[in-house]
């Protein structure tokens, strides 16, 4: 089969291939359908409902994007700068009162 549809022998056999295969795939098909009921009726307009609004919200974000209102990026940007620096000081403060009472615990035990 595969020596056909690589057209190794030919190339009309692999056109051949391919042919019957697109046939072969539009004649076979199936087809299902329910029966309307109340249940699926609000299911469908719920699932119709959900695609308007998330095609309304991509709709929203694009026109944010091509305003610029939605900046917010570089505001969070200075504010994580800002956290970073004050957790850095806070860290070498309390290390620094570790080795200070370090230091005085061993003065006073020198001191005995």
């Amino acid at each position: 089969m595969l020596v056909f549809d690589s057209g190794i022998i030919s190339e009309s056999t692999a056109k051949l291939s391919n042919g019957t295969q697109n046939y072969l795939a539009n004649a076979v098909g199936m087809t299902a359908s329910v029966a309307p009921t109340e249940l699926n009726q609000f299911t469908a307009q719920l699932t119709e409902r959900e695609k308007e609004l998330s095609s309304r919200e991509q709709a929203l974000r694009e026109r944010e994007i091509e305003v610029g209102l939605n900046g917010g990026g570089q505001s969070n940007d200075y504010s994580t700068y800002l956290l970073a620096s004050i957790l850095f000081i806070m860290l070498v403060l309390i290390l620094l009162n570790y080795v200070l009472d370090y230091i005085r615990s061993r003065e006073k035990q020198t001191a005995s």
